[in-house]
């Protein structure tokens, strides 16, 4: 497991609180999402995205459930960009349960870059994709 992980440039730990349970006694889907969004946005506040003139925007999304999780544990939300585009790029999530010792989902998102002030679709700034580009590379991910 532990060599899956290294090959993902962001590792999120995640807590499952009582609370994103449902009434089946397992994590609710929605809570998945909310992981991936929460290691979505330590990636990119090591880019300084939200210090640029460009705003982020996903425009798909999924996730692949494999194993259902309950409380008390802790995930780790391997997250990484697999795919750079002129305006968006593609970023892959694995979700590993501590308590089970496996991964318990995976997922993926588009995210694209939209101007601030003009709320179009645009390009990626060159800095950002050198950043993301030197992300991937240190842990061998050449994209």
């Amino acid at each position: 497991m532990q060599e899956n992980l290294a090959q993902y440039s962001l590792i999120h730990t995640q807590h499952v609180a009582w609370g994103d349970m449902d009434a089946f006694g397992h994590v609710n889907n929605v809570h998945y999402y909310r992981y991936m969004e929460s290691a979505r946005i330590g990636y990119l506040d090591q880019l300084d995205i939200f210090n640029q003139s460009v705003v982020t925007v996903v425009a798909s999304s999924q996730c692949k459930y494999l194993s259902p999780v309950v409380y008390p544990d802790i995930l780790k939300v391997a997250t990484r960009v697999e795919e750079l585009r002129n305006s968006a790029f593609r970023m892959s999530y694995i979700l590993w349960s501590e308590q089970q010792q496996k991964i318990v989902a995976t997922g993926d998102a588009v995210i694209v870059c939209v101007d601030k002030t003009t709320l179009q679709k645009t390009s990626i700034p060159e800095n950002i994709k050198t950043k993301i580009k030197a992300l991937e590379n240190s842990v061998g991910n050449n994209i």
